[in-house]
């Protein structure tokens, strides 16, 4: 196995609406930013990738519109996940291992203000079950909220507690969207969306985008002075159908997290791609994960939740963080699709 590390990352300013812009215009400053902190020249990538979703951009191929904030020409490799971003690294992770690069450059983004995202989201249901009767993606973690209380795994007092504690974090964040959080008694004394989730048990709708660069051995040596070696990465998914699986517990994360090494231990931070609140106990569990950990930072989904992009937005987090000399080892996390269906788990790892 080669070693790859992520050696430079970037971020746009999250926020509710991004109307003045395009997405194009949204994430070429963001990939720009991304390629002069890793010091390797605009045409010299040997692969690019993307995650984004036609769905929230309301036309096929949107990603190709993209291509014109990277600089296509000369031509390029490229390829594209209709997924978060995590999975368009895993991608070019996938490619490097392979041999056919040394460096790569990973982007995703989303816009999700123009529409309403939580009926979008629906449409990833089964189309003739599910998606027929038009449930909101709120309405799909409201049930995977009552069965991780009903097992014990959570309660409506620790959600309140996870959301107050996410956006308290958020506050050293400049790039997050939500950076204060009224007190626990008062947040349990809103009134609920769908029972037993209230609103700040739900993510903010967030326009926003994030591009990594990973570069493998001395190459990532040679421009970064502290690499974020990917030490494992692994991803996995559960059944399609929501009524298929005990929604109080995600097997796929755990053998996600097995596969790339998390058994090791040894972590100082994770950032968990939990976008509600009872989520973040459920990938705990999942990854073994103890309470010398840091969890979430930098406020995680809770405190800015660009579809296509919050997965992604975890690794970069560690990785940041890596690069500065604060944590020596981080675990991510990322998730796709309903109810934690599809989970992607990677070890990051500093030297010395």
């Amino acid at each position: 196995m080669r070693d790859v590390a992520i050696i430079s990352t970037a971020q746009s300013k999250h926020v509710r609406a991004a109307s003045e812009v395009n997405e194009v215009e949204l994430i070429q400053p963001v990939i720009q930013e991304a390629i002069e902190r890793s010091g390797i020249g605009r045409h010299d990538f040997d692969f690019t990738c993307s995650g984004s979703s036609d769905y929230l951009a309301g036309q096929p191929f949107s990603f190709v519109m993209t291509l014109d904030a990277v600089a296509a020409w000369p031509p390029i490799a490229e390829s594209h996940v209709e997924m978060d971003g995590a999975w368009a690294l895993y991608e070019a992770w996938v490619k490097i291992q392979t041999g056919q690069a040394d460096t790569a450059l990973v982007y995703s983004y989303g816009k999700s203000s123009p529409g309403d995202l939580t009926r979008v989201l629906s449409r990833m249901m089964d189309s003739y079950y599910e998606a027929p009767l038009w449930p909101t993606s709120i309405d799909f973690a409201a049930l995977q909220a009552r069965a991780a209380i009903a097992a014990g795994v959570t309660s409506e007092t620790e959600m309140a507690e996870i959301a107050n504690r996410s956006r308290t974090s958020a506050g050293s964040n400049p790039l997050a969207q939500l950076t204060s959080s009224p007190s626990v008694e008062a947040l349990l004394a809103d009134e609920y969306l769908a029972e037993p989730l209230r609103k700040h048990d739900c993510p903010p709708i967030t326009d926003g985008g994030v591009a990594v660069v990973l570069a493998a051995d001395d190459k990532a040596r040679e421009y970064c002075s502290r690499p974020a070696w990917i030490r494992g990465i692994d991803h996995r998914m559960d059944g399609h159908h929501i009524t298929m699986r005990d929604l109080s517990v995600a097997p796929s994360i755990a053998i996600a997290a097995e596969k790339a090494g998390v058994g090791a231990g040894g972590f100082d931070v994770a950032e968990l791609h939990a976008c509600f609140t009872h989520q973040e106990p459920i990938i705990k569990a999942a990854l073994g994960l103890g309470s010398d950990v840091d969890v979430n930072p930098s406020g995680g989904a809770l405190s800015a939740n660009p579809m296509m992009a919050a997965g992604l937005i975890r690794l970069a987090e560690v990785a940041n963080r890596i690069h500065s000399g604060s944590v020596t080892r981080g675990v991510a996390h990322a998730t796709g699709g309903h109810a934690l269906q599809h989970n992607l788990v990677a070890v990051l790892e500093g030297e010395g």
